[in-house]
């Protein structure tokens, strides 16, 4: 076995900075913004505006910013969307410290920072397979420390920073994420470069657009991906809506020891995340991925039941457990077994759709808490969660997850290290889509192929590696 096999790249901890800091400062504009909004207004609709704002650039430009990823360079996306967004905050900067802040202004900002985290995000999913020469084990690790940094960032660290900057004035937290974006891009803009990938012909921006979106539909497996996050946001969304009126009306629980129910799902998803890679090796991912989603869904229906704020709680870091790892399982099969010119387009549709269901659940909790009581949310929501389980569960099973790494397998071996130079794999993939394969895929069987089920070792074959079985269909497709 290779020594080399399960090390992370130097850039990887160069990209691990850059988000990590960026993540703080998320979370001290996510704290820190709706209290400034309510220095302006006491009005909700306006307050709703303002957070609205935030998600309509994945409405109206998801799929076409990912048809526009695949086309520009992906590090250069990052660092200069990193930049723009750092610029852009100290607008509102200077109009808070000259006493000029209002509503419009806060949503014109909240509207432009979400389109540049839709490039940012889109180009940094896109990046990291490149990055880590699409490596299933690897992509588990550096997900999982990812996601692990931005909940302790964004989910801990943050918010308190963000409230005790906001009493030094309404400009300071403002400016705080501004550094965190500048220190972001600098440190973005020292990372190795990955070459574009190859496209398929010049085609006008919306076909592109719309090819991508056509593959996600019409593969099973992503769209199993795509589905669990999408009805996911349903689910809890109609949970978040009614959670701090069920906590306070039916749990006895004050403003502070919400906080703590907030805190005890946090955990559960450092947790969730830390996990994920054990999971994945002793489960497979499939069934790693269906069980985090079974947990999630018993734990909603924990919730709906709870008697008390400590059963409330440890139902909430079962939930948070589950979504943690799913947030590490997820990405990281997906950006195993998309190709390369096609990674921004399936990135952003999948997160369009999941940002598109997302009101739909907000609504579906008002209704439900208006029309019945306050707790049928939460059961509703439980039950959208375990239906959702039973039915992807056969679209991202084992052994279609194994065939589809199988035909996206590098050619040079798994036990071959992720590189420093990752324009030296794309090269190799080049060679291979020229010599006919498809992209993504290889030509033969490529015996020695990877699955997410391996060892410390990361070099068997995974299991079911000789069949055809439900997945044999998954070879990806050029649109």
């Amino acid at each position: 076995m290779n020594a080399e096999v399960g090390r992370l790249p130097t850039g990887f901890g160069r990209l691990w900075t850059a988000q990590t800091v960026s993540s703080l400062g998320d979370g001290v504009s996510h704290a820190a913004l709706p209290l400034i909004a309510l220095t302006s207004t006491r009005d909700p609709m306006a307050l709703a505006v303002v957070t609205a704002a935030g998600t309509l650039p994945w409405l109206l430009f998801g799929v076409l910013g990912g048809a526009l990823v695949d086309r520009w360079d992906r590090r250069r996306t990052m660092w200069v969307a990193d930049a723009a967004r750092a610029v852009l905050l100290a607008i509102p900067a200077v109009a808070a410290a000259l006493d000029q802040l209002g509503i419009p202004l806060l949503a014109a900002v909240a509207f432009l920072l979400g389109l540049g985290g839709l490039f940012f995000d889109t180009a940094a999913t896109a990046y990291l397979p490149d990055l880590l020469r699409r490596d299933p084990a690897l992509l588990q690790r550096a997900n999982s420390r990812l996601r692990g940094a931005q909940t302790a960032m964004s989910g801990f660290a943050g918010p308190p920073a963000g409230s005790a900057l906001l009493a030094l004035g309404r400009a300071v937290p403002l400016l705080a994420d501004a550094v965190s974006f500048l220190l972001s891009a600098l440190l973005v803009r020292t990372l190795p470069a990955t070459p574009r990938p190859v496209p398929e012909v010049r085609e006008p921006l919306l076909r592109q657009a719309r090819a991508g979106a056509s593959y996600v539909f019409g593969d099973r497996l992503l769209l199993g991906l795509a589905l669990r996050p999408a009805v996911g946001n349903v689910a809890f969304l109609a949970v978040e809506t009614v959670l701090a009126l069920f906590a306070h009306d039916r749990l006895g629980i004050d403003t502070y020891g919400f906080g703590l129910l907030l805190t005890a799902e946090a955990t559960g998803g450092l947790i969730g995340a830390g996990v994920a890679s054990q999971l994945g090796r002793r489960l497979g991912t499939g069934t790693a991925l269906t069980c985090t989603a079974a947990v999630e869904g018993l734990a909603v229906l924990a919730l709906a039941a709870a008697p008390d704020p400590y059963v409330a709680g440890a139902a909430l870091a079962a939930c948070g457990a589950g979504m943690g790892a799913t947030m590490v399982l997820a990405p990281s099969l997906r950006q195993a077994i998309v190709p390369a010119h096609l990674m921004g387009r399936v990135a952003s549709t999948s997160r369009m759709l999941a940002m598109c269901a997302a009101p739909f659940g907000a609504f579906l909790g008002g209704w439900l808490a208006t029309a019945y009581d306050v707790r049928t949310p939460l059961y509703a929501a439980a039950g959208l969660l375990l239906a959702m389980t039973a039915v992807t569960a056969s679209m991202t099973g084992n052994r279609r997850v194994e065939a589809a790494l199988r035909a996206a397998a590098p050619a040079d071996g798994p036990d071959q290290p992720a590189s420093d130079d990752p324009a030296r794999g794309s090269a190799l993939d080049d060679r291979g889509r020229a010599d006919g394969a498809a992209p993504g895929g290889r030509q033969g069987d490529g015996g020695d192929a990877r699955a997410l089920r391996t060892d410390a070792a990361v070099g068997a074959a995974g299991e079911g590696a000789g069949g055809a079985g439900p997945g044999a269909e998954l070879a990806p497709r050029v649109p």
